[in-house]
């Protein structure tokens, strides 16, 4: 039988694996799991999986040139995610191992977690609740209604679009800057960059994180924000300019800012940002919800079962370049 490895930390396997998709796993293959609760490195893993054919990888497992190097065994680099930083891609093809990416599940869960930072930005909740709850003084301040204010959302992707729709229930108007995708919605209308930060009440970063994207939210789009305006990342923390947005909220040039995201280890919003008092910062749960998670890591395992098959999943990325996981299974030819 077909040996696995779940590379995911102990503490991490129920929320971000599951038991249901562990279930499914052992129904086709002998699994394995890291047995400690910290991410591996490349040499820890290699010993640990050396005689693995597929590793199922959690997002701070390194697929890189040392692994596929000393694992000649290896068929196949599962992602239990969408984002495929943490693999080499072309080290993964130059030793004929297949790489493989899990479609978005999350997308209901952070734009739920939007919506819900932006309600509480603009009403205070967080701050004055924990105020109250310590028993300290609060005067009630004048909150502000997401209905008939603007939305500015950068990025049109598949989060982009629910966002928008909830959005539109909700009665806000809509701006959106992608220079790739077209929305073709009359009710989205589609800007440039400049003038959808000069307009939007509320800034939502939801761009892909690229060379081209590192740091787009610096100290010059800040300042071209409509004065009282929130920032809200829930993409990656690589297109803000931490200092520049620190510089932002300490001036008052925007009114707060939430993020899910950010520079520090797994993905987490950067410590000096989520310390100042006008920003909500939440670590990495935007898309922590069990269906946004079984989704994933089921579509995993329906992976995991094709490949096995000889044939390319839905998500994989280099098949025609994963020689060792063809000719181990037999797999034809990618066209």
């Amino acid at each position: 039988m077909t040996t696995v490895f779940v590379s995911h930390p102990q503490s991490k396997l129920p929320h971000y694996f599951g038991d249901r998709a562990t279930a499914a796993l052992m129904e086709i293959a002998d699994v394995r799991f890291n047995p400690g609760d910290t991410d591996l490195t490349s040499s820890e893993l290699a010993a640990l999986a050396g005689d693995c054919e597929v590793i199922i990888s959690y997002r701070q497992t390194a697929g890189d040139e040392a692994l596929f190097a000393a694992l000649p065994r290896l068929l196949a680099f599962v992602r239990c995610a969408i984002d495929i930083r943490n693999i080499d891609v072309p080290a993964a093809s130059r030793h004929g191992v297949l790489v493989t990416q899990a479609s978005a599940g999350f997308i209901p869960s952070v734009s739920e977690w939007i919506i819900g930072v932006m309600i509480d930005l603009s009403r205070d909740i967080s701050a004055t609740t924990a105020a109250y709850h310590e028993g300290r003084p609060v005067i009630p301040a004048m909150g502000r209604e997401l209905h008939g204010a603007t939305l500015g959302v950068i990025g049109f992707g598949q989060i982009s679009r629910y966002l928008c729709d909830v959005a539109l229930a909700l009665g806000m108007r809509i701006v959106v800057h992608d220079p790739f995708t077209p929305t073709n919605r009359k009710e989205l209308e589609q800007v440039e960059l400049l003038p959808l930060l000069q307009r939007s009440d509320y800034v939502v970063c939801l761009a892909a994180a690229t060379p081209a994207t590192e740091n787009m939210m610096n100290a010059a789009t800040f300042g071209a924000m409509k004065p009282g305006a929130f920032f809200i990342n829930a993409s990656r923390g690589d297109l803000v300019d931490d200092d520049a947005l620190i510089a932002a909220l300490d001036a008052g040039t925007i009114a707060g800012c939430a993020v899910d995201v950010g520079r520090a280890p797994d993905q987490m919003p950067s410590p000096r940002v989520a310390a100042h008092p006008r920003v909500i910062a939440s670590p990495h749960i935007g898309g922590l919800t069990p269906p946004a998670v079984e989704h994933q890591a089921m579509e995993t395992v329906a992976q995991v079962a094709e490949l096995l098959k000889g044939r390319a999943p839905q998500g994989a990325v280099n098949a025609q370049q994963a020689t060792r996981w063809r000719q181990a299974t037999r797999a034809p030819q990618a066209a």
